[in-house]
């Protein structure tokens, strides 16, 4: 059950929230439109949810090695030169998440120390910029998996293809 709920966790919360998020401005539409009068706080927590989708959606594609990548360089070389290319592009790539998380736990610190709410809704805007180091240190956590997995079965996954699939061993899903 847990590994099965580590191996969907963005899906978990993306579905939810996307499913959520579209009956919430629908439903400020329909309140605008219809009956001439919105709700201040929906727009508010929509935004707020799409912040988290984001960066979670981050994560959940590098779990699936579907993030945007230019391979043109990586083609040309020869297998044994890709990997190592491979390698060092992911640990600039991890390098990079590393600091954004830390960044983002610096941010979230202020906010809190500061107190700052949300205007509408009245929640604490540390909870929205949290979205930052939990989706970046998710991907960093995702990255490294694949890097392992990849060394470990020394053929990396092309492109695409989602890492869970191409395993084909032990899994809860």
């Amino acid at each position: 059950m847990l590994r099965y709920v580590w191996n969907h966790l963005e899906e978990i919360f993306l579905l939810p929230t996307l499913a959520f998020s579209v009956a919430l401005i629908f439903m400020q539409v329909v309140m605008r439109y219809v009956f001439g009068n919105s709700l201040a706080w929906s727009e508010e927590l929509g935004r707020y949810l799409f912040v988290w989708q984001i960066w979670m959606g981050a994560s959940f594609a590098a779990r699936n090695k579907t993030h945007l990548r230019i391979t043109i360089v990586k083609d040309k070389l020869k297998p044994s030169n890709a990997r190592v290319l491979e390698l060092l592009v992911t640990a600039v790539w991890m390098g990079f998440g590393i600091f954004v998380v830390f960044q983002g736990i610096t941010l979230v610190m202020k906010m809190a120390r500061f107190h700052q709410i949300s205007p509408a809704m009245q929640i604490p805007m540390m909870y929205v910029h949290m979205a930052v180091p939990v989706g970046c240190g998710l991907m960093v956590i995702r990255l490294l998996e694949n890097t392992v997995k990849d060394f470990r079965f020394k053929t990396p996954a092309p492109a695409g293809i989602p890492v869970h699939a191409e395993e084909g061993e032990g899994r809860d899903d």
